[in-house]
C-alpha cells in the first residue's frame, strides 16, 4: 500500500476526525464527501500538516514520521490553501523547483507551461482562478512522485482544461507503480479518472467501493409505500421519503431488474449515491 490510514483521529471544535482508508499501489482513489466532511484534513495529516491525536498513517510502508527526504520527494501534492509567493512569475519558480527536487524536469514542465497556456513573465498573483490550479498540479508531476495527492485539483477549470489534465493524470498512471489520492466536487471527473471511491461524512469513512461496482451495481428504487413493505430491507442502504412513497438505495441493482422488474429503478450516480448515504435514512 502507499497510503495506510487507520483510526487517524484529529479534534477540533465541534469536529472529529476518525478515518481508516487505503490506497494500492497503480490505483487512483477518491475521497468524496460534502464539505466540512473531513478530505482536507486528512489530506494534511497525510502530508505531515497537522499531527493527529490517534492512529497510524504509513506512506509507501514506513510510518509517517520515519520517512526521510527521499521518501517525501515521492509525493507531490495539491491543496487548495498551497501556491508559491504571487509576486513570482514562471521564469523565477523554474530553478527554485530545481533545487527542491533532484528529479525535477525542467524540459517537460516548461513543455506543460506552454501546453496549457501559462504565460512565462506574468506574476503568479496576476495568473487566473484557472491558470493557478493547472499550475500546481504541473508542478506537483513535475519531479515523477510516485504519489500525488490531490484537493480539488480541477476547481476553477473550464471543461476543456479538465479534460487536457485528466488525460495528464491517466498518462502519469502508466508505469503501474504510482498512485493517486484525489477529491472533487465534479463527479465526472472521478467517474472515468478513480479505480476506487471513499466516502467521507462527518470524519469517518461511511463507504468504500470500487467506481466500476458503484456505477453498475447501484441504483435508486422507486417504489410507493405499499411496495416497500414488501421488500427485504437486508438488500437496502438507504430511504429517502418522497412524495410518492420512496427512494431507496441498493447495491444490488440487479436483482431487482430481474425479480422485481415492474419497480421504477434509476442508475446510480455518483452524486446521487453522497446524496442518499449521507441524506438519507438508514433501514
Amino acid at each position: 500500500m502507499l497510503i495506510t490510514l487507520e483510526n487517524v483521529e484529529k479534534h477540533y471544535s465541534g469536529f472529529h476526525l476518525n478515518c481508516s482508508m487505503e490506497v494500492p499501489e497503480g490505483c487512483v482513489t477518491a475521497l468524496i464527501g460534502p464539505n466540512g466532511a473531513g478530505k482536507s484534513t486528512t489530506f494534511k495529516a497525510i502530508l505531515g500538516l497537522i499531527f493527529p491525536e490517534g492512529g497510524k498513517i504509513e506512506l509507501f510502508g514506513k510510518p509517517l514520521e520515519q520517512l526521510t527526504a527521499e521518501d517525501r520527494e515521492q509525493m507531490g501534492f495539491v491543496l487548495s490553501d498551497s501556491c508559491f509567493s504571487g509576486y513570482l512569475n514562471l521564469e523565477d519558480l523554474v530553478p527554485i523547483l530545481d533545487r527542491m527536487y533532484r528529479r525535477f524536469d525542467r524540459k517537460d514542465f516548461l513543455e506543460r507551461c506552454g501546453q496549457f497556456g501559462l504565460p512565462m513573465g506574468k506574476k503568479l498573483k496576476e495568473f487566473s482562478t484557472g491558470m493557478k490550479a493547472k499550475l500546481k498540479v504541473l508542478i506537483a508531476m513535475s519531479h515523477g512522485a510516485r504519489l500525488l495527492i490531490l484537493d480539488e485539483p480541477t476547481a476553477g477549470l473550464d471543461v476543456l482544461a479538465r479534460e487536457e489534465l485528466l488525460d495528464m493524470l491517466r498518462e502519469y498512471m502508466i508505469p503501474g507503480d504510482r498512485s493517486i489520492l484525489i477529491s472533487s466536487h465534479i463527479s465526472s471527473d472521478l467517474e472515468g479518472l478513480c479505480d476506487d471511491v471513499c466516502l467521507i461524512d462527518q470524519g469517518r469513512i461511511i463507504l468504500h467501493e470500487e467506481t466500476d461496482v458503484l456505477l453498475g451495481e447501484y441504483g435508486l428504487l422507486k417504489v410507493t409505500e405499499e411496495q416497500y413493505r414488501t421488500l427485504d430491507p437486508g438488500r437496502l442502504l438507504r430511504k429517502k421519503k418522497e412524495s410518492f412513497g420512496y427512494s431507496l438505495l441498493t447495491a444490488q441493482k440487479q436483482f431487482y431488474q430481474e425479480n422485481m422488474p415492474e419497480f421504477a429503478m434509476e442508475k446510480g450516480s455518483i452524486d446521487e449515491v453522497i446524496t442518499m448515504m449521507i441524506k438519507g435514512e438508514t433501514i
